[in-house]
């Protein structure tokens, strides 16, 4: 966001209910009156403003969604080490009231989830059967590499590629490391054969999916029922399961309330993320569901391969500390465009 605008923020941050003249006056970037009211306008339609009144008795707020939507420097804001950073520590249970009365998506992004949408409804409409079921399953493979490999998995994509087809286990890596890649692609067949199935969605059929991500691996099943830490930051997660329970169910409600599609896949992703209900396995049950919910409405799914991992978790990190979405968001849009414009 260029600075003028920011400048334009920080004012109504502490002088709310300005008028566009009062903000003129006030600013010290020497800008026209008219460069201002383009700067309101952009400011408008990103939500990240609401104005009341009409003409000249017109008054600027910043708006609710501020805190979910506005820019930060992820370079700058990672640069202070974890206990130099001012955070939320605790788990917000007002996110969830947030996220019910705010759009995510403003509608420059609306229009370009659209359009791509539109891009491979008719590029599916083109295949086969066969042809489509062999791209599925490319992007299963990718998608069971990357989501892996954030966790930490060290299987390259063309290993990953020869234990998921082949089962060919690669040289020098741990059979945990083995598992987790095959039960990913568990979890992805059972919800291209299931398409429905986490439609609505609910806490049980969440943990139907964890299971399958989990099983073998020595972790345990069902809700946590106590602490977990999360490394890189002090955000400290629920730690009582029928708190957990109740947190997953407040995010169940205010997904399957949520009218746009690719906003209820955004909002399970880094909902379930942040609860971190279960000892472990969330963000790779988080990809699924996700990612399930998409392909129930016939949306591209996503792989998330070309995503650094690093970035992935600090725009992640970013979300627990100050619940601001906007640079997960970013991230999750441009792998949208990725998916829809190399499979299918």
């Amino acid at each position: 966001m260029e600075t003028r605008a920011v400048e334009v923020l920080e004012y109504l941050q502490n002088n709310s209910g300005s008028s566009s003249k009062e903000i003129h006056d006030h600013i010290t970037s020497g800008i026209s009156y008219a460069t201002l009211k383009r700067i309101l306008t952009h400011l408008l339609l990103e939500k990240l403003l609401v104005a009341k009144g009409q003409g000249r008795g017109t008054k600027y707020f910043v708006s609710s969604a501020f805190e979910l939507l506005h820019p930060i420097d992820i370079d700058q804001y990672f640069r202070k080490e974890i206990d130099e950073r001012k955070i939320k520590a605790v788990f917000n249970y007002g996110i969830f009231e947030l996220l019910a009365e705010n759009d995510v998506l403003n509608e420059k992004e609306l229009v370009f989830v659209s359009r791509l949408q539109d891009q491979f409804t008719q590029k599916i409409s083109e295949l086969s059967e066969v042809e489509y079921k062999k791209e599925l399953e490319r992007l299963a493979i990718d998608l069971s590499w990357k989501s892996s490999q954030i966790e930490g998995n060290t299987y390259s994509l063309l290993e990953t590629e020869r234990l998921l087809i082949e089962r060919e286990t690669a040289a020098g890596k741990s059979k945990e490391e083995a598992i987790m890649l095959l039960n990913h692609k568990d979890a992805i067949d059972f919800i291209i054969e299931h398409t429905d199935y986490l439609i609505p969605l609910s806490v049980s059929r969440i943990e139907d999916i964890h299971q399958i991500l989990i099983n073998g691996l020595g972790i345990d099943r069902n809700l946590r029922k106590g602490r977990v830490g999360i490394s890189g930051t002090n955000y400290r997660p629920l730690d009582n399961e029928f708190q957990i329970n109740e947190a997953l169910n407040k995010m169940c409600e205010v997904v399957n309330r949520k009218k746009n599609i690719f906003e209820k896949a955004l909002l399970t992703l880094v909902l379930i993320s942040y609860i971190q209900p279960f000892m472990d396995g969330n963000k790779r049950t988080a990809r699924i569901v996700s990612n399930a919910i998409l392909m129930n409405y016939k949306y591209c799914p996503i792989s998330f391969r070309t995503v650094n991992s690093i970035d992935y978790k600090k725009a992640i990190l970013l979300f627990y500390e100050q619940n601001n979405l906007s640079v997960f968001k970013e991230i999750y849009l441009e792998q949208f465009n990725f998916a829809v414009n190399t499979y299918f």
